[in-house]
C-alpha cells in the first residue's frame, strides 16, 4: 500500500512554555482523533512527530494512525531548527518508501513546521537539504518574533499567526487536518499535492505571507 507520510516539525523550545505547549497538545489529540474518523486518511495517512528545543527529536516515528501514541510534549531550551531539518531529511531518507520496478513507492510526504522564534542553530545546511527532497512544505510562524524571512528561504509556503494563543494554534492545527484529509482524498485518485494551492484556504486566523 502507498502511505502518505506526514511530517510534523515543532518548536517546543522555552518560549512555548504555558499557553502555548498546552495548546500545541490540545491541538494534535484533536488532528489524530479528526483524522480517524476520515477513512481515507485512516488508510493512507501515517504521521511522524518532530520536536526541537536545544536539540532535536523525533518523538514518534512514521505511524499509522490507529497506531498512533501522543507523545510527552515539554517546553524548554532553545531553536534548534537548523537540526530539526536535517534530522527530517535523515528519517524521510529512511521512512519513506522509494518506488521501484516493481513496486511503486509511497507519495511525496507533507511537511509541517511551526516555530514561534529565530533559529539558535545554523539552518542554511539543513534548509539546502531540504530543497533537494522536492517535497510540499508549509512553514507556520506562530506570532510576529517569528522570522518569517527565514521561513520564506526554507519553503515558499509560509503563513503567520497573530500569536501562539490556544485559539490561534487551533486554528493552525485544524488547517493542517484538513490538508492531510484533502491530500489522502488526492491520493485516493491516484494524484497528491504538488503546492499549497492544493490546501484547503487557511481561515481567517492564518495569513497567508507573500
Amino acid at each position: 500500500m502507498r502511505r502518505l507520510p506526514v511530517y510534523l516539525l515543532l518548536d517546543v523550545s522555552g518560549s512555548m512554555t504555558g499557553e502555548p505547549i498546552e495548546a500545541v497538545r490540545n491541538g494534535l489529540q484533536m488532528m489524530v482523533s479528526a483524522l480517524r474518523g476520515e477513512p481515507q486518511a485512516l488508510e493512507t495517512a501515517y504521521l511522524s512527530v518532530i520536536t526541537f528545543e536545544s536539540s532535536a527529536h523525533q518523538v514518534v516515528p512514521l505511524t499509522d494512525l490507529a497506531s498512533f501514541q501522543e507523545p510527552q510534549l515539554n517546553a524548554g531550551g532553545t531553536t534548534a531548527l537548523g537540526e530539526a531539518l536535517t534530522l527530517l531529511c535523515n528519517k524521510i531518507d529512511t521512512e519513506v518508501n522509494k518506488g521501484s520496478a516493481e513496486m511503486k513507492g509511497d507519495w511525496k510526504p507533507l511537511v509541517f513546521i511551526m516555530t514561534d522564534g529565530n533559529p539558535t542553530d545554523n539552518w542554511n545546511r539543513g534548509a539546502d537539504e531540504l530543497k533537494k527532497r522536492k517535497l510540499t512544505v508549509v512553514a507556520c510562524a506562530a506570532g510576529f518574533d517569528a522570522d518569517t524571512t527565514v521561513l520564506k528561504q526554507i519553503t515558499g509556503n509560509v503563513v503567520q499567526l497573530q500569536s501562539a494563543s490556544s485559539g490561534d494554534l487551533a486554528a493552525f492545527f485544524k488547517w493542517v487536518t484538513a490538508s492531510i484529509t484533502t491530500g489522502s482524498q488526492k491520493v485516493e485518485t491516484g494524484g497528491e499535492i504538488g503546492d499549497m494551492d492544493q490546501l484547503p484556504p487557511p481561515p481567517p486566523e492564518i495569513n497567508v505571507v507573500p
